[in-house]
């Protein structure tokens, strides 16, 4: 009997082309329902047609709520994790700070306007928050400059350094983003989705400025790496940022931080802590959740104490005590 010949390898197939068509490369025919090509076209511009992730409409829709907070925290989490951004020093404050020069141009003008018209009211009124605003432009360069002290702590490795992060808008954001770029580091801006437009400052590290959709996904973002948080004056947003932090804390719901208030009169108006603990609505110990400084040299410098006090050393701790704040929170 003689032995089975065995078959020929045949040629492997091409890797996204066939030689005959599969039924359904191709329409079903006119010539078998007129009007095919019609309800085809229907279906294939229906939404429910669309791919989930390319359905728009599908993606902003309220069912579709869990996945765009999973994406919200998602997306900044891989690429700050790509740029090895490990620890941060969280800094905010008011939008409305500006850097002197720019505060003296708005006093000049509004003066200008007061001397063309003395007795209205709105003007002057304008004019004397222009003037407080002017008298608080120091903090713009307080930020700054601790923002470079940041930047420039120490040259340590990419995984090691200490990152300045901020809300990424203008005012004291834009100050403490200046002075990590003045010093030639990454610095990043955590932007949200607004009614109106927000722009970022310019000083963020472009790979490293996100928007955001939900304000709950940015500040578990502001929270997860940071070291410390560094108030400076500022409006509602920068109270509700300093605020929940601190009621973390008061909780241990996050590891405790450093928090820093900037501009001890300003803080004192703002709230008064001593008032809640004789009211009986805090402990005598909330009290030490933060202090306050007023040069940037007093803020890093009480930074480097607390840890110090805590039997840790801030400019190593990042191989030692891993992520910020709210690794137990997340």
């Amino acid at each position: 009997m003689e032995p089975l010949k065995k078959p020929p390898i045949p040629m492997p197939p091409h890797p996204s082309q066939r030689r005959e068509p599969l039924p359904w490369q191709r329409p079903k025919p006119v010539e078998e329902e007129p009007d095919a090509q019609q309800r085809i076209q229907a279906i294939l511009e229906s939404p429910t047609y669309r791919e989930a992730d390319e359905d728009v409409e599908f993606l902003q829709s309220g069912d579709a709520r869990g996945v765009r907070l999973q994406l919200d925290y998602l997306k900044p989490q891989l690429l700050l994790n790509r740029h090895s951004v490990q620890q941060t020093i969280v800094v905010f404050g008011g939008t409305r700070i500006q850097e002197v020069a720019a505060a003296k141009r708005k006093v000049e003008a509004l003066r200008i306007a007061q001397a063309e018209a003395p007795n209205d009211r709105e003007v002057a009124s304008r004019l004397s928050i222009a003037e407080r605003l002017l008298a608080k432009s120091e903090y713009y360069e307080v930020a700054r400059e601790f923002g470079r002290l940041v930047a420039g702590s120490t040259k340590r490795a990419e995984a090691q350094r200490l990152v300045v992060m901020t809300g990424g808008g203008p005012g004291i954001m834009e100050a403490a983003n200046r002075g990590a770029f003045d010093a030639g580091a990454e610095t990043v801006g955590l932007n949200i989705h607004l009614a109106y437009e927000q722009y970022p400052n310019p000083y963020i590290t472009p790979e490293l400025c996100f928007r955001f959709h939900y304000f709950a996904i940015r500040k578990l973002h502001f929270l997860l790496r940071a070291k410390a948080l560094v108030a400076f004056p500022g409006g509602y947003g920068t109270l509700d940022e300093l605020f929940e932090t601190l009621a973390l804390v008061q909780t241990r719901t996050i590891k405790p931080v450093p928090v820093v208030l900037v501009g001890e009169q300003y803080w004192r108006q703002v709230f008064n802590v001593d008032f809640l603990v004789e009211e009986g609505v805090i402990d005598p110990e909330d009290r030490e959740l933060f202090w306050f400084a007023e040069t940037a040299e007093e803020i890093w410098e009480g930074i480097l104490e607390w840890y110090e006090r805590m039997g840790e050393s801030l400019l190593s701790s990042v191989t030692t005590q891993g992520p910020g704040a709210a690794e137990s929170y997340a």
